[in-house]
């Protein structure tokens, strides 16, 4: 799961990056990429015509998923925001022939993760994460300024976890689920796949998949939104 160092690199000496939707989660995974010198960004890629040709925060739009294809030596992250949408995405590239070996994982500097921790492709980390020892992320899992993961965390791919969320040790996250900011998870407990924790939610049981819960401490509100189906 771990990635390995990069090797492809562009005239400056830092491998060229591109971030796939032009959305807030863009813009600061471009913070990120920028304070920790590691790639050249070369721009965003947006389904949305009306973006092609502006700029963001200093950075091109440079036209469709199509980019990414055309421009093979550049490697891919994918930025919305929801899960389902990261998901989406990973299988439309997919489809196009982009690999696993395409996607990086931005990790800000000011980011605290153990040596023993394991991060899948796509990932992104932003300032102030903390992974304490033998943490596990899957593909394409967002991490929020200011979140801690402790020991034996694991979290599938697609989640997202909001600002200052806590998880107690040997939590499992599943595929899909969305912590909201300030969410607390209880050592050892399981969040179901494509399930939700409001803002703030105190989680001291298992919740089961493809529903949201909310308060102190945590209790059912209504089902979530089904993820897609599986290609």
């Amino acid at each position: 799961m771990s990635r390995p160092v990069d090797q492809q690199v562009n005239g400056t000496g830092r491998e060229p990056l591109i971030l796939v939707a032009a959305s807030g989660l863009a813009r600061e995974t471009a913070e990120a990429v920028r304070a920790a010198g590691r790639h050249h960004l070369l721009g965003f890629v947006d389904d949305n015509p009306e973006r092609w040709g502006t700029d963001i925060d200093g950075l091109p739009v440079l036209g469709g998923l199509e980019v990414v294809t055309r421009r093979p030596s550049a490697q891919v992250v994918l930025c919305p925001g929801p899960g389902q949408a990261r998901r989406r995405l990973a299988l439309r590239l997919a489809e196009a022939g982009v690999t696993e070996e395409r996607y990086a994982t931005v990790v800000h500097p000011s980011a605290s993760v153990a040596g023993s921790s394991e991060l899948g492709p796509g990932c992104i980390l932003l300032a102030g994460v903390v992974l304490t020892a033998c943490v596990r992320l899957g593909r394409h899992v967002v991490v929020m300024p200011n979140a801690v993961l402790t020991h034996d965390d694991v979290v599938d791919q697609y989640a997202t976890l909001c600002a200052s969320v806590s998880l107690a040790g040997a939590v499992r996250v599943g595929e899909g689920a969305y912590l909201g900011a300030g969410a607390l998870v209880r050592e050892g407990v399981t969040i179901g796949p494509w399930s939700t924790l409001g803002m703030g939610a105190v989680t001291l049981r298992d919740v089961p998949g493809h529903q949201v819960w909310v308060g102190s401490p945590a209790r059912f509100l209504r089902p979530a939104a089904l993820a897609p189906a599986h290609h």
